[in-house]
C-alpha cells in the first residue's frame, strides 16, 4: 500500500514536471544559483563592505562607521609599493609566458600530429595533475646556493655569472630560492600551462591557407607573423594572459616561500588580517585584485579573448 502511494506520488510529481518545463528548470538551477548567490557573492559582499570601515589605532577595535580613509591607506609609500609590485610581477610573468609560450603552441597547432599531439598535450597538462606545493618547494630546491642549478653553472665554469647577478641591489639575496628573480621563475613555470593551451587553441582556427597566402604575396616571415599570425592570435594570448596575469596577481604561497621580505598583496591581506588584526585594511588590499581584474576582463572581452577560451 505505502509503495503504491509512493510510486502514485512519483509519478504525479513526474507529470507535472514534464507538463510545466519551466518548473523543472527553476528546480535545477535552484541550487547552485543558492550557492553563488549566498556563499561566493554573499562573501564578496561582506568583503566590500569590510573595507569601508576603519580600525582604532589604539584600541584595535573595529570602528564600524562608513569611511574611505582605509582606502587612503593603500596610496601611503608603503602600501602603495606593495600594490606596484605584485602588478608588476603580474604583468612581467604574464609577458614572459606568452613569450615562451607562443613557440610552443605555434608547434602543437601547426606541425604535431599522432602521438607526438599525444605528448604534446601529456607534457603540458602532467604539471597540473602534481601538487602546487611540490613543484614550489621542487623549485626552491633547484634554486638553492647548493641546488642544481649552481652545481650545472660550477661544472660550465659559469657559477661567477650567477654570483655577479646575486650582488646586484636590485636582485637581493645571496641566493635565488629568495629572491624577486626566483619567484618570477616559479611564477612563469606554474602558470605557464594555462597560457600554451589558449593560444595554441587560437592557432589551431587560423587557416593555413591565410599564411601560404602572406608568403606568395612576397611578405617575409616576420611581415607574415606581425600582420597576419600575430592579430589572429591575439585573442588566444589575451585569454591566455587572464589566467596567467590573475593567477599571479592573488597568489601568496610563492611569494612566501620563494620571495623575499617584499611582501605582495596575498601576503599583505594575510598579514593585516591574521597578524596585526586590521580587517578592514586586508580587505581593501583583498579589493585591489578585483578591480583590477575587473577591468582586465573587460578590456579582454573587447578584445575578443573570450572566443579563444
Amino acid at each position: 500500500m505505502i509503495a503504491a502511494r509512493s510510486e502514485s506520488i512519483g509519478t504525479r510529481l513526474s507529470d507535472m514536471l514534464w507538463r510545466r518545463p519551466a518548473v523543472l528548470l527553476v528546480l535545477l538551477l535552484l541550487p547552485p544559483v543558492l550557492w553563488l548567490g549566498i556563499i561566493y557573492l554573499g562573501s564578496l559582499f561582506a568583503l566590500l563592505l569590510q573595507s569601508f570601515f576603519s580600525i582604532d589605532h589604539f584600541t584595535g577595535l573595529i570602528n564600524y562607521r562608513f569611511t574611505l580613509s582605509t582606502y587612503a591607506e593603500l596610496f601611503t609609500p608603503a602600501n602603495f609599493d606593495i600594490i606596484l609590485r605584485t602588478v608588476t610581477m603580474a604583468a612581467c610573468c604574464t609577458l614572459a609566458s606568452a613569450v615562451i609560450a607562443f613557440p610552443i603552441a605555434y608547434y602543437a597547432a601547426r606541425y604535431a600530429r599522432g602521438k607526438w599531439r599525444a605528448v604534446f598535450y601529456l607534457g603540458i597538462m602532467m604539471p597540473l595533475w602534481s601538487s602546487y606545493l611540490v613543484k614550489i618547494y621542487a623549485w626552491k630546491l633547484i634554486l638553492a646556493k647548493e641546488g642544481i642549478l649552481t652545481w650545472a653553472l660550477e661544472g660550465l665554469r659559469l657559477n661567477w655569472l650567477l654570483e655577479a647577478y646575486l650582488s646586484l641591489p636590485v636582485v637581493g639575496g645571496n641566493s635565488l630560492s629568495v629572491s624577486t628573480t626566483g619567484t618570477f621563475i616559479v611564477f612563469v613555470y606554474v602558470w605557464m600551462p594555462f597560457m600554451i593551451l589558449p593560444i595554441q587553441a587560437a592557432l589551431e582556427r587560423v587557416p593555413g591557407s591565410m599564411l601560404e597566402a602572406s608568403g606568395d604575396l612576397g611578405a617575409r616571415p616576420a611581415q607574415t607573423f606581425r600582420h597576419v599570425l600575430f592579430p589572429l592570435a591575439l585573442p588566444g594570448i589575451v585569454a591566455g594572459s587572464i589566467f596567467t596575469f590573475s593567477l599571479t596577481l592573488g597568489d601568496y604561497i610563492i611569494p612566501q616561500i620563494i620571495g623575499t621580505s617584499r611582501l605582495f598583496i596575498g601576503q599583505a591581506v594575510y598579514q593585516h588580517q591574521g597578524i596585526a588584526g586590521n580587517i578592514p585594511l586586508a580587505a581593501a588590499f583583498a579589493v585591489v585584485p578585483i578591480v583590477i581584474m575587473g577591468l582586465y576582463l573587460w578590456g579582454a572581452k573587447r578584445m575578443g579573448a573570450f572566443d579563444a577560451l
